[in-house]
Formats: structure tokens, sequence, C-alpha cells
């Protein structure tokens, strides 16, 4: 379990370094990103973990990093100016 937790907690940070370093411009601080990243790893690790039971590191570690690249795209801002339409009425 430690082991679990752990791989999933360096998982995360690896997301949200990632992250930051892919798309700076469209997320907010990265003092708030890479808590994200890693908090997303530990709570997908341990809902993997109580769903799945013990023995499947692997597929923890993939509910780890699917939940942790979900809760940091909620963290990303759009890339331009939304436009409205000159149509509406």
């Amino acid at each position: 379990m430690l082991l679990e937790a752990l791989s999933a907690a360096i998982l995360g940070l690896a997301l949200a370094w990632a992250a930051v370093h892919r798309l700076p411009h469209r997320l907010p601080a990265r003092v708030l990103v890479l808590p994200t990243g890693v908090a997303g790893a530990l709570f997908g690790a341990f809902v993997t973990h109580t769903a799945l039971g013990a023995g499947g590191l692997l597929l923890v570690l993939l509910g780890s990093a699917a939940l942790s690249a979900a809760s940091l795209s909620l963290l990303l801002r759009p890339a331009g100016r939304l436009r409205r339409s000159s149509a509406t009425a």
C-alpha cells in the first residue's frame, strides 16, 4: 500500500510538472498546479485500490493517472478570448 501511494504521488507530480512546462499560459501558478496533480493521483489511487483491492499496482497507477489528469484539466483556462456570434438577436 505504501508503494502504491508513493508511486501515485510521484506519477501525479510528474504529470503536473509536464503540464506546467507544456501549458504555462493556460494554467494558474505552479504553486497550485503541482499539489493538485499529486492530490488527484493519491485520490485516484485510493479509489482504484478500494474498488479493485490489493495486487494490481499497474491498474492502481492507471487509475491515479486518470484522476490526476482529470483534476489538472479542471485548472485549464481557455486558450483565447471567447467570441460571441454577431447573429444573435
